[in-house]
């Protein structure tokens, strides 16, 4: 069983520097996959500069988590979306250039991205990350770890969409982490090549699923 972590949504003052705390006891590595919106106050962003410093990864997650860029019909709204939040990133950015659609309750399919957003991530040579497992942490967070390790140990390698946000959940990182750790199971940094279906701006996987 292998293991890679991701947290959406951040970053938050409350939560993301505990969970930082946390996964440098275990010597995990993540990938921080933030908004642009919160990115652009000085304080958060902070907080994100100390996640990379610390060897995690910094993607793009939209500007403001507000519509399935399949949805929106508002294509200079789609741009912000996308370029502003890379903007925001800066210096952060990962070199890959890493960019996780908003799935609206962890859903995949062709809601995700729209072809005009798609031109974009292949101009801008960005690397989409889709995931394999969603516990759904922001509406279980006391019973999150159970699934998520049930998650894990159905599949060899599991891409896990967490969210760092002030609901509670991330009180039980550290019991799921000792929990995989205990099931033999070992974390790593990088992602199932099927959960990335563009790489640098090149699809490398059909993207018909998740376009439309």
């Amino acid at each position: 069983m292998e293991v890679t972590l991701s947290f959406d949504n951040g970053p938050e003052p409350a939560v993301t520097p505990r969970v930082l705390d946390v996964l440098k006891q275990f010597d995990v590595k993540a990938t921080f996959f933030v908004l642009g919106a919160k990115l652009a106050d000085p304080e958060r962003r902070a907080i994100a500069k100390r996640a990379h410093a610390e060897g995690h990864w910094i993607g793009n997650h939209t500007k403001t988590h507000s519509v399935p860029l399949g949805r929106l019909r508002d294509e200079t709204a789609m741009f912000d979306e996308i370029l502003d939040t890379q903007a925001l990133i800066g210096e952060l950015a990962h070199p890959d250039r890493l960019f996780r659609p908003f799935g609206g309750g962890g859903e995949i399919g062709p809601h995700l991205l729209s072809e005009a957003a798609l031109r974009v991530l292949k101009n801008e040579k960005m690397t989409c990350v889709l995931w394999n497992a969603v516990p759904r942490d922001w509406e279980d967070p006391r019973g999150w770890a159970e699934l998520a390790l049930a998650q894990c140990l159905a599949q060899p390698w599991s891409l896990l969409v967490l969210h760092d946000l002030p609901t509670g959940a991330m009180g039980r990182l550290r019991i799921f982490i000792d929990r995989v750790l205990d099931h033999g199971g070992r974390f790593r940094q990088d992602f199932p090549p099927q959960c990335v279906p563009l790489l640098r701006g090149e699809a490398v996987a059909s993207l018909a699923p998740y376009v439309t």
